[in-house]
């Protein structure tokens, strides 16, 4: 690494630590608790007039979406408290913030030093206030005209071999006119490079049903939940990850919906939940959430799934059509005999020891399922960061086929997007994969040729920059660095550039390890007015069921030197582009509506779109499994076969998953404690079982350093302190980004080629410093 480039998070040997401090594992998330760390923060941050105004408009019609996760708002009358949860305000109070980094703040501060910072100290430092560019050799950021930045973009590109030497990466906060511009300057570019956050989260989960059930997004509606007999809920973490859906699994559970949890650890928002907005949530009456918990091993999911599905075909054998939905397997799938073949050949009792669950529970789940139809399966990273990723989901799918719980109401198939809008991305051409229907609607549309070749997902594109075959990368959001695996890998990758350009709202370390010129370019954020002849326009979301709506700042930008995201784009291919595009790029700057109009003529689905995103609430999306449909080849959804994979450890080997804390949304750090998990003033902890520990001859507190050895390379984490915690046998669990450092980037789920930051081999060795 140059000297400018510090080691990256994780790899390095803190100094010191913050301090832990532990307290008892809360049994109930939400309450009183959540708001006042909510308006702490918020008015901390924003002020009381400026941070209410924008907590009173977050989530609400007409108002603006919550930058933070992807849950769904009610169709119906939203609430008049607050449509919003601790983190979403969390989200908002960072976005909103009074504090921003002017020219003088670079000066003062070198990128070196600046890199000396933890992520957390890194990100409170403020909103960017006005472009800022690093020469070649420079050691401090300085600032830089709109034009000559949008001129050294369009020179540098324009300067490649090739247009595949370019990668154009792309975060879930990104709004829906902003992606399609962006996909479309790509494409008239020359190439599909178009990574993005999807590629290292629900990537698995799209892959998975589109080749199931011929769409790679969820069928159900929040309303679903509220006709569910039974949900289930797989590696995920709804407490701390998308907290308002606690919110409808209590309707849900009020209905006599049966809430089945699986996970290695016991989330406490999956245990208990007080609803702040509730006189019962807040004299926490009845606050049970979850019916059965069952703790399974990392990576055991599979094998469970198996084990209730065999558990409910030797009941179905003594009931034909009391407990599989034969009319729908009949007339609506297809490997059905097959499937049960391959089934027939494996022991319950043995995938529930695979799965490290008491067979007595996979018997009561199965007599839970056994008379029910409206099921629907939730699930998140657990599930997708494995090498089998795919495979597990699809066992998932299948469990839901034999009970004929897909395409009817409170039934049906729910992967939990992260980010705000990581599945509008997708809907609006963000793939590397497109397919040939979107890109001859392009060509049809927009008269040019776009490129057919498949482009980099993020995996290859570190690659190839760490290779030296791409050379400029070009990020709208995100902190790729942070949320990247292989850290120090992937930072050498970044190094390797010509030139990396940001499209941020605040600083992170993506913008401190950087390519030989850097650009950091200020974009306005959710909250922001985004004025233009007297006008607050207007972009929409798209959030994880499917709904399209409208989302509009309410606040003063901090600078006037913010511009839109759709304006960055526009004006960065006119930059390159000139005269040899084929697209009006200065009117999308003047009207979004016209963006929008070319969005419906070119994606189905969007018919009326500048219309009906104007509507209360938005617009459904089609959804062909929601109607009954599967659009596969055969028109009917498939049954898969897949053998649980046991992962084989070595003496002294532990299988570590990486997770987030509760101060913590994706790669943003709001603060060092996990209230709910009882951890406090420290992030550098590994969670282990007492077993494991005695093992080792370790104790609370020690401090141990993590190594992976996979494909020959070692991959150290200094300085993490051990805390005993209520998780199986062999299974550790950390906080990222502080151990992706660890994760290998060879290590990919087959098929989806996601990185496996749920499943990394790991020794321990005492800690000893330099």
């Amino acid at each position: 690494m140059s000297e400018n480039i510090l080691p990256v998070p994780g790899a390095e040997n803190p100094e010191k630590l913050t301090g832990l401090k532990q307290g008892p594992i809360k049994k109930v998330a939400a309450g009183i608790p959540a708001v006042v760390s909510a308006l702490e923060m918020t008015v901390s941050e924003a002020g009381l007039q400026r941070g209410m105004k924008a907590l009173f408009n977050l989530n609400k019609k007409g108002g603006f979406d919550c930058p933070s996760c992807a849950w769904p708002d009610p169709d119906d009358e939203r609430s008049g408290i607050a449509e919003y949860c601790e983190n979403g305000a969390r989200a908002v109070a960072e976005e909103a913030t009074t504090k921003k980094l002017t020219a003088e703040f670079f000066s003062q501060h070198s990128v070196h030093e600046l890199g000396k910072l933890s992520d957390y100290e890194i990100g409170g430092k403020g909103r960017i206030a006005e472009p800022m560019f690093l020469p070649a050799g420079g050691t401090h950021y300085q600032p830089i005209t709109w034009d000559a930045a949008f001129e050294k973009i369009g020179t540098q590109l324009n300067g490649l071999a090739s247009p595949d030497e370019a990668v154009f990466y792309t975060s879930g906060r990104t709004s829906n006119e902003a992606a399609f511009l962006y996909q479309l300057f790509v494409r008239e570019f020359g190439t599909n490079n178009l990574p993005d956050c999807s590629n290292m989260c629900h990537e698995s989960s799209g892959t998975a049903l589109g080749e199931s059930l011929g769409i790679g997004k969820g069928s159900v509606t929040l309303n679903d939940f509220y006709q569910a007999e039974v949900i289930m809920i797989l590696g995920q973490n709804p407490g701390t990850n998308h907290p308002r859906m606690l919110s409808a699994l209590r309707k849900a559970k009020a209905n006599g919906a049966t809430i089945i949890s699986i996970n290695p650890l016991p989330e406490t928002g999956l245990m208990g939940f007080n609803n702040p907005q509730t006189v019962a949530g807040v004299l926490g009456i009845n606050p049970t959430l979850t019916d059965i918990f069952l703790q399974v091993k990392i990576n055991g999911d599979l094998a469970l799934i198996k084990a209730i599905e065999l558990l409910l075909l030797k009941e179905e054998e003594k009931k034909p059509g009391g407990v599989f939905d034969q009319h729908f397997i009949n007339q609506h799938t297809q490997g059905y005999n097959d499937f049960l073949r391959d089934l027939k050949e494996y022991d319950a009792e043995q995938l529930a020891a695979q799965a490290g669950i008491p067979y007595a529970q996979v018997q009561e789940v199965a007599s839970v399922l056994a008379g029910k139809s409206k099921i629907i399966a939730c699930w998140a990273m657990g599930l997708t960061q494995h090498k089998n990723a795919v495979a597990t989901i699809k066992e998932v799918v299948n469990l839901l086929l034999l009970k004929g719980s897909i395409g009817k109401p409170g039934a049906g198939t729910c992967p939990v997007r992260g980010h705000s809008n990581v599945q509008g991305d997708r809907t609006m051409g963000i793939f590397e994969r497109p397919s040939a229907r979107f890109l001859d609607s392009i060509e049809k549309n927009f008269h040019f040729s776009p490129p057919r070749e498949h482009g980099y997902d993020v995996v290859e594109c570190i690659k190839a920059m760490h290779a030296g075959e791409a050379k400029v990368f070009f990020a709208m959001g995100g902190n790729f660095l942070s949320a990247t695996p292989d850290t120090r890998f992937t930072a050498e990758a970044l190094q390797n550039c010509k030139l990396t350009v940001h499209v941020s709202t605040k600083l992170n370390r993506s913008h401190l390890v950087h390519g030989q010129e850097a650009l950091i370019l200020p974009c306005l954020g959710r909250t922001d007015k985004d004025m233009r002849n007297n006008e607050n326009r207007f972009v929409s979301c798209e959030n994880s069921m499917g709904v399209v709506q409208l989302s509009r700042g309410v606040l003063e930008p901090v600078s006037n030197e913010l511009l839109s995201e759709p304006e960055i784009v526009c004006r960065v291919a006119k930059a390159t582009l000139g005269s040899r595009s084929k697209v009006s790029w200065d009117k999308y700057i003047e009207d979004y509506d016209l963006i929008r109009t070319d969005i419906e003529r070119t994606i189905p689905g969007f018919a009326d779109y500048n219309e009906r995103v104007r509507q209360p609430g938005g617009f459904y999306l089609p959804n062909c499994n929601r109607t009954g449909d599967f659009d596969t080849p055969t028109r009917k959804a498939h049954f898969h076969i897949a053998a649980p994979q046991m992962q084989e450890l070595k003496a002294g080997e532990l299988m570590m998953m990486t997770i987030r804390s509760h101060d913590q949304f994706n790669t943003t750090i709001y603060g060092l404690n996990d209230r709910y998990r009882g951890i406090y003033n420290e992030r550098r902890v590994i969670l282990m079982n007492a077993r494991d520990m005695q093992q080792r001859k370790l104790k609370n507190g020690d401090l141990v350093d993590l190594h992976n050895n996979y494909d020959g390379v070692e991959r150290v984490a200094h300085k993490f302190v051990v805390v005993e915690y209520p998780i199986p046998e062999q299974c550790t669990a950390t906080y990222f980004p502080e151990t992706n450092v660890l994760v290998p980037i060879t290590s990919v789920a087959e098929k989806s080629n996601t990185p496996t930051s749920k499943m990394v081999i790991l020794t321990l060795k005492p800690h000893q410093g330099f």
